[in-house]
């Protein structure tokens, strides 16, 4: 969006705003890249199977806006059930038991999407994950379809 503004001495300038992107828009400009990405791959497919009379300059599409675009990554250490009246009994103190083995890998998850596993390590005083188990990013992409 452009706003056009007039300096005191006289000067017009223009202002560009920036448009804040939704998880939503993110998605569309995924499946439109995706889309190209497949035409394209088809041509190539394609001309791959007929014969070669030019150089073919193939553009692959420039999906570079994805790499600033902020993420919520979760580490999930275990889960468990409870009824609502253990849940208002819980306090300062209390303990709960997890699903999950001490020593089992943690799962990592972005937007609630399984992207690796890890392990529990301390790093000047702060808990952090060591990736032990990442998934691929072909089986990254079949997840999002």
């Amino acid at each position: 969006m452009n706003n056009m503004e007039t300096t005191p001495n006289g000067n017009v300038e223009k202002h560009e705003e920036e448009e804040e992107l939704s998880w939503d828009d993110v998605q569309e400009d995924l499946e439109k890249q995706k889309e190209m990405i497949r035409t394209s791959s088809q041509a190539q497919t394609d001309s791959s199977q007929a014969p070669d009379n030019s150089k073919g300059n193939h553009q692959v599409p420039n999906i570079d806006f994805l790499l600033d675009i902020p993420i919520q990554m979760a580490v999930e250490v275990g889960r468990t059930k409870m009824i609502i009246r253990d849940l208002l009994d819980l306090g300062q103190g209390s303990i709960i038991e997890l699903d999950k083995l001490v020593g089992e890998p943690m799962e990592v998850l972005v937007h609630d999407k399984l992207i690796a596993k890890g392990e529990a390590v301390l790093m000047d005083e702060k808990l952090c994950v060591r990736f032990t188990d990442i998934v691929t990013p072909r089986e990254r992409i079949e997840k999002l379809r």
